[in-house]
């Protein structure tokens, strides 16, 4: 593979798409054996050792939002890519579960908006889990089932709402953000040297085991100053990582549930993509039989009934949630004055996401948020 990315740049071509291309590839299946695996701790000429600020968040505060002590967690970059940092699990045993609850239980609630409020009534996307925890509880059946709500959740906005029409946020259009999500973004952030991090946006992308998100730059927010958050829940991911220009050739590398990457500085604009959804390793923290840490009152992060982590863990038997954050704003920043958009929640026109599936409300459906 690496002869294949030289031979693109060479001939001058689209190195990345190529890269992209193989990856999503179904027959024959992809050779994997050139993708970092930052779970296996492998040193190379390309991985290397990423500096964390240990002191910025003290354990208590890490153990709040279900996270290790900072000393512990294992933090690497890439040769040739400064800012970027990737940081394998930090999350305590157990405390998985209630973030992906969050993501499929809370998050989707109103007032954030998702993908299904383009084709149904409010009433209707007005509780998502409730209307899909049932069948989801139920064993499978060996019949084609009709897809759940849940299911069919392609992605929702928190905080300034993501305009998928012009591709901007706006102050008109701003719900609360979720307080225990920012905790966990602010420690994040400041652990990786950005003290003062305001998560002002979220985007959560909801993937099937034959989803993909094509090539594309993360540009709308008004301060590149900021590092991007991106946290992965449930199924792997390839994750791709280029230049500047969508020539450039790419690096491979996995995303496991848990992992967190950071991408900083030089590496906040650079293309990137998700080619293809793997199956997690059979050690998925997600899995609902491992126990719960053990809780302390000031705890953001809160106990999993078993009714909730049963849901939770039938849907990540084959689906990947990724969530991103952004700060939208740097100091002193405001919005400029725009008209109030027509339909906030009209993705029909953005760009380079393929969910793969014939789902009427989401099939083939397209956008260009990691």
């Amino acid at each position: 593979m690496a002869k294949m990315a030289a031979s693109m740049v060479e001939h001058g071509e689209d190195a990345f798409r190529k890269l992209f291309k193989f990856y999503k590839r179904r027959n024959p299946p992809p050779d994997f054996s050139d993708v970092i695996d930052f779970s296996k701790g492998l040193w190379s000429d390309k991985v290397v050792s990423a500096k964390l600020d240990a002191a910025a968040v003290s354990d208590v505060e890490a153990r709040r939002v279900g996270l290790r002590p900072v000393r512990d967690w294992k933090a690497f970059g890439l040769q040739g890519y400064p800012g970027f940092i990737f940081i394998s699990n930090p999350f305590l045993l157990g405390s998985q579960p209630f973030w992906v609850r969050q993501c499929l239980k809370s998050y989707p609630q109103k007032p954030n908006v998702c993908n299904l409020d383009m084709h149904m009534a409010p009433a209707d996307t007005e509780d998502i889990w409730g209307k899909s925890a049932d069948a989801l509880r139920l064993p499978p059946s060996g019949k084609r089932e009709p897809k759940t709500l849940l299911e069919r959740l392609r992605w929702v906005t928190l905080g300034y709402h993501y305009n998928w029409n012009t591709k901007t946020y706006s102050a008109n259009h701003y719900t609360p953000f979720p307080s225990e999500l920012h905790a966990l973004s602010c420690h994040i952030a400041a652990v990786c040297g950005f003290p003062g991090f305001d998560a002002e946006a979220g985007i959560l992308n909801y993937y099937r085991s034959d989803s993909s998100l094509g090539i594309h730059v993360d540009e709308s927010e008004l301060d590149h100053t900021r590092p991007l958050l991106s946290f992965s829940f449930g199924q792997s991911a390839i994750f791709l990582l280029g230049g500047t220009q969508r020539e450039d050739p790419a690096t491979a590398m996995y995303m496991h549930s848990g992992d967190v990457m950071v991408m900083s500085g030089p590496s906040r604009l650079l293309y990137h993509a998700v080619p293809r959804i793997v199956p997690a390793p059979r050690e998925n923290p997600c899995r609902p039989a491992l126990e719960t840490h053990t809780q302390e009152e000031s705890a953001l992060v809160g106990p999993v009934s078993e009714e909730d982590r049963t849901v939770c863990s039938r849907y990540m038997e084959s689906s990947r949630v990724n969530v991103t954050i952004r700060q939208v704003l740097g100091p002193g920043q405001s919005f400029p004055e725009t008209l109030p958009p027509r339909n906030w929640t009209d993705a029909s026109r953005t760009e380079e996401y393929h969910d793969g599936s014939s789902d009427g409300e989401s099939g083939g459906q397209k956008r260009r948020k990691t």
